[in-house]
């Protein structure tokens, strides 16, 4: 029997973990997170990481693995995962990976173009540049020596624009010469599946997964990694905005009302990326029976 990758995908707060713990009972089987803020241990209450209660005492791998201090690369993730595979395929048939972070679930399925390291003084100067001056003179050097991928990339993800600048800074070449969008094959086989809900229930869902949060005490884990802020990690949807608030960039009132928007246009995003791609079949998370027999028929 060949080995079978199920990759449920979708947007923030739409309820993959609870139909993924459902499905790791179902197979008897782990799941490897395709989040990549949940990889760092001291993104707790911000990153809406599964609590012991929620997993179960499902095996999750990917999940607090990583320190923010750490460089952490989807190539490197990429590496971290095919190796683990290859371990649980040894005593599963059917593994599950489950995230939001589509350039990440990208590399395990497809693999990654091979990028040059970027220098470390390089990264530096644009941590502390996006730091200081927010996303826009990025945005503007890398429209300026990458026209071809400016076009492409989401301009409102920090991290995608910074690794793009980096390579570019660092190696004299456009980041997009680097990109030749080859698919690496892989020993096993995918079934791809896509959560959804309507748009109006979306929306409120991560509004109260944000007041969730708040009341969960995130300002406070915001105070205590303030000083690590100019971290690559950090660079996220839930903390630039409360680092904004406690550098008096506006009043609390505006710090949840962005929390909450910009969630929402985070939401926006992935969905986008994942459109982009014809494998998905998609289902709302109640639809459990449709998704048993879904992935029935493709095994």
């Amino acid at each position: 029997m060949p080995k079978h990758l199920i990759v449920v995908v979708g947007p923030t707060a739409v309820g993959k973990t609870a139909l993924c713990v459902q499905l790791a009972r179902h197979y008897h089987t782990e799941i490897i997170s395709a989040d990549s803020r949940q990889f760092y241990r001291e993104m707790l209450i911000g990153t809406a990481k599964p609590t012991p209660e929620e997993q179960q005492g499902i095996r999750h791998h990917f999940v607090d693995s990583h320190s923010i201090a750490q460089e952490y690369s989807a190539g490197m993730y990429e590496q971290d995962v095919l190796a683990l595979l290859q371990q649980l395929f040894t005593r599963h048939d059917v593994v599950i990976l489950t995230g939001g972070s589509g350039l990440y679930v990208q590399a395990v399925l497809e693999g990654m173009d091979d990028m040059p390291d970027a220098a470390p003084e390089v990264r530096q100067k644009l941590t502390a540049l996006l730091a200081e001056q927010g996303l826009a003179p990025l945005l503007a050097q890398l429209q300026e020596r990458d026209p071809a991928y400016f076009a492409q990339v989401d301009q409102a993800n920090p991290q995608r624009v910074m690794r793009a600048l980096e390579v570019c800074l660092s190696s004299g070449q456009p980041y997009s010469s680097f990109r030749k969008k080859e698919k690496q094959a892989r020993p096993f086989q995918t079934i791809k599946i896509g959560l959804t809900r309507d748009r109006a229930e979306l929306y409120q869902r991560i509004d109260q997964r944000m007041d969730q949060m708040l009341a969960q005490g995130l300002l406070e884990e915001a105070k205590n990694l303030y000083p690590s802020r100019r971290h690559n990690a950090l660079q996220t949807v839930g903390y630039k905005e409360l680092f904004d608030f406690l550098e008096g960039a506006y009043g609390w009132e505006e710090a949840v009302r962005l929390l909450k928007r910009n969630s929402r246009r985070y939401a926006k995003r992935q969905l986008t990326w994942f459109n982009k791609d014809a494998g998905y079949t998609w289902f709302h998370p109640g639809q459990w029976e449709e998704i048993i027999q879904f992935i029935k028929a493709e095994r």
